[in-house]
């Protein structure tokens, strides 16, 4: 089946092989649909481009309408009127410069125009993590014993207990449950599985869900977590669920389901788990992501010793 190349891209000359594209995308790297989504979109933007400056074939791009287009992005503003960060920007940049190498590899071009134009870097910054108190305060927010309170205590405890990508919990079916051995069966990017460990308090609550609260939604899906009704619990649903209680409990930080993950993580490390372990749970592909987080923990570290140290900071 070929993807489809969004609306805003036109259809004449040779942008039919941003399609193309897509399709090996899909069908020889297995990027999960959300990626090629992503993928679909800032590779419309490049096609908006190449249509404003009249190039109706990408096989006639130079590398300097590459340069020109970098400034093109930065000059850009969002539907609130706000530059594009420096990371959309690289990450719409890193799409194109797959492309066209793509095309060079295929023999569509006779070299690939797009190598010598560097990636915008942006200053990498810390995930955000909530203490281990107010990760507490937002799993007790759920009260009650009525079916969604028990889901809603069931998927924050799921986040935060294992770590997990919100794609990730909304997709887990009855079958990716292990209550005996207390293991998720995980479907990450790329479709690429893993097992994930989860603990008593995560173990109660989906064991209450399960048993006394999602049976009285009809669900009409094998999902393991469901909506009102009895239908799979989407992304957008999830986001609500993890934005509301964090509103109920006063949390001043905006709060999302990656918020969990990122507490997950920072609090495995704080507690001496090893990186590569915490790489294993997370999923991802490289550990250099995952070290990302002992940066976090450094910096709890120094604020701390900056505060109880008598001679960390001379006296002003």
């Amino acid at each position: 089946m070929t993807v489809d190349v969004p609306p805003a891209v036109p259809q004449g000359g040779g942008l039919p092989l941003l399609g193309r594209y897509l399709d090996h995308l899909r069908a020889e790297r297995g990027l999960a649909r959300n990626t090629l989504d992503a993928y679909r979109r800032d590779l419309a933007r490049y096609a908006d481009y190449l249509a404003e400056v009249g190039i109706g074939d990408p096989r006639a791009v130079a590398t300097e309408d590459l340069q020109a287009f970098v400034a093109w992005l930065r000059a850009r503003r969002t539907a609130a009127g706000r530059p594009y960060a420096t990371s959309s920007v690289a990450r719409i940049v890193v799409a194109v410069r797959g492309f066209h190498r793509f095309l060079a590899r295929e023999g569509l071009t006779a070299d690939d125009v797009a190598a010598p134009v560097s990636t915008p870097r942006s200053a990498r910054s810390l995930p955000k993590a909530l203490s281990v108190d107010d990760v507490a305060r937002l799993l007790d927010a759920p009260v009650g014993g009525g079916p969604l309170p028990r889901r809603d205590r069931a998927l924050l405890e799921v986040l935060y207990g294992a770590g997990l990508r919100i794609s990730e919990a909304t997709a887990l079916d009855l079958d990716d449950a292990d209550p005996v051995e207390r293991l998720l069966r995980v479907r990450g990017k790329g479709d690429k599985e893993r097992l994930v460990p989860y603990g008593d308090l995560a173990a109660e609550a989906l064991d209450a869900w399960l048993v006394g609260g999602r049976p009285a939604l009809s669900p009409r899906v094998p999902a393991v977590f469901v909506n009102a009704r009895g239908g799979r619990l989407t992304r957008q649903g999830a986001w609500k669920v993890v934005g509301g209680h964090a509103d109920r409990v006063g949390l001043a930080a905006e709060v999302s389901p990656h918020t969990l993950r990122h507490s997950f993580a920072t609090h495995l490390l704080d507690g001496g788990a090893d990186v590569r372990a915490v790489q294993e749970l997370l999923g991802h592909a490289s550990v250099t992501t995952t070290q990302i987080y002992t940066l976090v923990s450094r910096t709890a570290l120094r604020e701390v010793y900056e505060r109880a140290h008598p001679r960390a900071q001379h006296a002003r």
